[in-house]
């Protein structure tokens, strides 16, 4: 025997929607800040390897550089250039820039 409840059959369905829809609001409100903590995290996951990339690439230029410096000829041509060092019996000659008389910008006259 089928009963026609009519109206109520439908306010039952809808009332079960709605509350199944609450409920999935309700989850999706509490993880929201899990979300948004994790979206924060693969940020900064992804800044910290781009400065590992830049600190590898670093390492490997200061190692490229202690491995010339082990040859003996880069130690001299170095301490030559900065250090101005010559060998016993040797004249360095230093060419300097020549003065002008240009005034030099945003300097008072």
């Amino acid at each position: 025997m089928n009963v026609d409840l009519g109206i109520w059959k439908k306010l039952t369905k809808l009332i079960i929607f709605l509350l199944v829809s609450a409920a999935l609001l309700g989850i999706a409100l509490w993880y929201l800040p899990l979300i948004q903590q994790n979206e924060r995290m693969r940020k900064e996951i992804l800044a910290l390897d781009n400065e590992i990339k830049k600190e590898d690439e670093n390492h490997k230029r200061l190692k490229a550089d202690i491995e010339a410096l082990r040859d003996p000829r880069t130690v001299e041509r170095l301490a030559r250039e900065k250090l101005n060092f010559a060998r016993p019996n040797e004249t360095v000659i230093r060419f300097e820039e020549p003065l002008t008389n240009a005034v030099a910008p945003g300097s008072p006259r």
